[in-house]
C-alpha cells in the first residue's frame, strides 16, 4: 500500500515557482529522504502535504484519500499527518508528558501511548521534565515522540537535525530511525545533508529547481545517478571527459567498463563519473609503459578514511578515498593511477551549478 502520492503537484509565489510537475510515491512503512539544495522547494512539497499550503495545480494522497486536488484542500489538523520541525517547538509550560499527550482524546492519553512513545525514543523516565530541563536532542525526541502519539499516517521531519553539533546528529538520526521502524510509521524526511539521506533513508527523492529529477534506493541514486548533475550532488563525484568504444568509457586516466547506458553511441564524446573510491592509488612501476601517474598534493584524514587529492601532469585533480588501514603515501609521491570497476558515462554536457 502507498501512504503518500503526489501527483503533478505545482506550486508558486507570485511569478516565482516552487514546484513544477512534482510526482512521489511513498510505500506504508518507508522512510523517504526528499534530498536538494536551498530553494529547490523541498520544503514547500512538505508545507504542502501537511496542508499548511494550497496546491495551485496536482493532487495528494494521503492512505489513498485525497487531501489536495483542484479545490479541494483538507485542513492540516484533518489529513492525520504530523509534522516535527527543526527546533521541535514544544510547549515551554508543559512536562514532556503533557507535550506528548497534547492532542490526544482522554482515551488515548490513559491507555499508555505516551509512555509507550517515550520509551520509543529513548526518554522513558523523563515524563516530569520541564523543556528547559533537556538538551536539543532531548527536546528533538520529545517532539518525535508527540508526533507519534496520534499514531499518525504520515510523519514529516524537516531537517529534524540540523541545529545540533555533529555527534549528537549522527547518534540521534539513527535512533529516530529505529523508533520510527519500531512503530511501524511511514515518514518523510527533508534534507540538504547527502551523508543524512543515504544512511537513513529507504527511498531518496532529489529535487532540483522544482522537481523531482531522480527517486530510488539510496545505492542506485549514488551508484546510476541520472545526470551529473545529481551525481555531483549526491556524494563526491569527479567528471571526467571520455570517449565511449566497443562498451568501454576512455579517459585520460585509461578504459573502463560502462555501468548502464552510457547514452551515447560509439565514438561519442561522453561525461564520465569517477567517485572516489574508485580511483586507486600504487607504486609506479618501474618500466611499465602507458601507466598514467600523479604526484600526491595532500591528505584530508576522516577518521575512518582518507581523500588523497593526487594531480596528474596535464593539471587535473583527482580525489582517492582509501581506509584507514596503511600508512598515508608521502605528499610529493609520484604514484600509479587506475580505475576500479565499472563508471557511469553521459553524453558530454553543460553541468548546472549545484546550488
Amino acid at each position: 500500500m502507498t501512504a503518500l502520492t503526489v501527483t503533478a503537484a505545482r506550486k508558486s509565489y507570485g511569478a516565482v515557482p516552487a514546484l513544477a510537475d512534482v510526482h512521489l510515491a511513498v510505500p506504508t512503512g518507508a522512510l523517504a529522504a526528499v534530498l536538494g539544495p536551498s530553494g529547490c522547494g523541498k520544503t514547500t512539497l512538505l508545507r504542502c502535504v501537511a496542508g499548511l499550503e494550497r496546491l495551485d495545480a496536482g493532487e495528494i494522497r494521503v492512505a489513498g484519500t485525497v487531501v489536495a486536488a483542484g479545490r479541494t484542500h483538507v485542513p492540516a489538523h484533518r489529513r492525520q499527518v504530523a509534522l516535527v520541525p527543526q527546533e521541535g517547538a514544544l510547549f515551554p509550560h508543559l512536562s514532556v508528558a503533557a507535550n506528548v499527550a497534547y492532542g490526544l482524546d482522554r482515551a488515548t492519553r490513559r491507555d499508555g501511548r505516551v509512555d509507550e512513545v517515550l520509551a520509543l525514543v529513548g526518554l522513558d523516565g523523563y515524563q516530569r521534565r520541564m523543556p528547559h530541563e533537556l538538551s536539543g536532542g532531548q527536546q528533538q525526541r520529545v517532539a518525535l515522540a508527540r508526533a507519534l502519539a496520534p499514531r499518525p499516517r504520515l510523519v514529516l521531519l524537516d531537517e529534524p537535525f540540523s541545529a545540533l553539533d555533529a555527534g549528537l546528529r549522527a547518534s540521534l538520526r539513527q535512533d529516530v530511525r529505529a523508533a520510527l521502524r519500531a512503530d511501524g510509521a511511514t515518514a518523510i524526511l527533508v534534507t540538504h545533508d547527502q551523508g543524512e539521506a543515504l544512511s537513513l533513508a529507504d527511498h531518496v527523492v532529489v529535487m532540483r529547481d522544482g522537481t523531482a529529477v531522480q527517486d530510488g534506493p539510496p545505492a542506485e541514486v549514488y551508484a546510476s545517478p541520472a545526470d551529473s548533475w545529481v551525481a555531483r550532488f549526491v556524494g563526491d563525484a569527479m567528471l571526467v571527459p571520455g570517449v565511449v568504444r566497443e562498451g568501454r568509457a576512455h579517459t585520460a586516466l585509461g578504459a573502463a567498463p560502462l555501468h548502464g547506458d552510457a547514452g551515447a553511441g560509439a565514438g561519442r564524446p561522453v561525461t564520465v563519473l569517477l567517485r572516489p573510491e574508485q580511483v586507486r592509488l600504487s607504486p609506479v612501476e618501474a618500466g611499465s609503459a602507458g601507466q598514467v601517474t600523479g604526484r600526491v598534493l595532500r591528505h584530508d584524514f576522516h577518521g575512518h578514511d582518507t581523500l588523497t587529492l593526487v594531480r596528474l601532469d596535464d593539471g587535473t585533480e583527482l580525489q582517492s578515498r582509501r581506509l584507514n588501514d596503511g600508512p598515508p603515501i608521502g605528499a610529493g609521491t609520484e604514484v600509479r593511477i587506475t580505475i576500479h570497476g565499472a563508471v557511469r558515462a553521459w553524453r558530454s554536457e553543460a553541468l548546472p551549478a549545484t546550488d
